[in-house]
């Protein structure tokens, strides 16, 4: 039933109804916003309090914080290997998500065009790619590229490789990344695929008819037709994986087990684990840890603005 809160008088001089929004939708969104609020808002208070204060290992077992304003933060951004840091995570963060949505819409485009059997086993390849425990799967790369017996070293020795006999890809700061960056993009792209899938499959084959009748060869149809209107589903994706790769920690922290050097090789899920448990600074790791939230936001901010637009359009 549709209410209204006045009448006004139009050009011709009839009456016009003002229609009022329904509460209903605001109202049933209460309790996932009181939810998110406990859940996101305490967490976030209490780092922001410990960031202010000294807390260490005293206070773990009782001792009363120190309140020292903001000399956390001028300790921790003093020092040159946060900034380290925070560059290869972005940089680790950037480079991976763009990779990931590359190769996933070239994946959901191949999907589209197959048919049958092979887009089914694509398909389930994909999902059993993305089950697969966190785990399981970077064991798997570790015995990959094992210095010892891994296979890509054995391959690429038998192709004429002769200096990775022997050569181990986790000492390494750049090959060590690689091989994350290939865990993180591996695990990730099944995700990316299958959303932007389901994004082409909603694209009405009236129109790309249409344009084929017009002329439009295959290129012109992908570019000009099908990528804006599954531009959304990419802004969405690419939004996620930016989030999601910027707050790695599981796969590198398993990766330095293996004997990679941790404080090169950290990022900054890895450099607030060690602040925090490691180091007993858990003021320095909320400070860090806030500052993540925010460079979160950063990062975030013109995805989310132009999916805003997108939905003002």
């Amino acid at each position: 039933m549709t209410t209204t809160t006045g009448t006004s008088a139009g050009p011709t001089g009839i009456a016009i109804r003002r229609r009022r929004k329904p509460a209903t939708p605001y109202v049933l969104l209460v309790p996932a916003v009181v939810a998110l609020l406990i859940g996101l808002g305490y967490p976030v208070y209490w780092q922001v309090v410990t960031s202010l204060q000294e807390y260490g290992l005293m206070q773990q077992f009782g001792a009363p914080p120190t309140f020292v304003g903001l000399d956390n933060y001028a300790r921790i951004f003093t020092d040159p290997e946060v900034w380290a840091v925070v560059a290869k995570s972005i940089a680790f963060c950037l480079v991976n998500a763009v990779l990931t949505v590359g190769i996933g819409l070239g994946l959901a485009v191949l999907m589209r065009a197959v048919h049958g059997w092979v887009r089914i086993t694509m398909q389930i390849t994909l999902l059993l790619a993305w089950a697969t425990p966190l785990v399981a799967a970077v064991t798997v790369f570790r015995w990959l590229f094992d210095y010892r017996t891994g296979v890509v070293n054995w391959i690429l020795v038998q192709v004429g490789a002769d200096g990775m006999d022997g050569y181990s890809w986790l000492s390494h700061v750049w090959t060590f990344f690689m091989v994350a960056s290939f865990v993180v993009i591996w695990m990730s792209v099944p995700f990316v695929a299958m959303s932007i899938y389901a994004g082409l499959t909603q694209v009405s084959e009236e129109v790309l008819e249409a344009a084929r009748i017009d002329g439009a060869g295959p290129r012109q149809i992908l570019w000009l037709i099908i990528m804006p209107l599954v531009r959304p589903v990419i802004a969405i994706v690419l939004l996620l994986q930016i989030i999601w790769d910027l707050r790695v920690f599981a796969q590198i922290r398993l990766l330095q087990d293996a004997g990679a050097p941790i404080s090169e090789t950290n990022l900054l899920g890895n450099y607030i684990y060690e602040l925090g448990v490691g180091s007993q600074d858990f003021a320095g790791a909320a400070a860090v840890s806030l500052f993540v939230l925010v460079l979160t936001m950063v990062l975030a901010g013109p995805y989310v603005r132009y999916l805003m637009k997108e939905d003002a359009a």
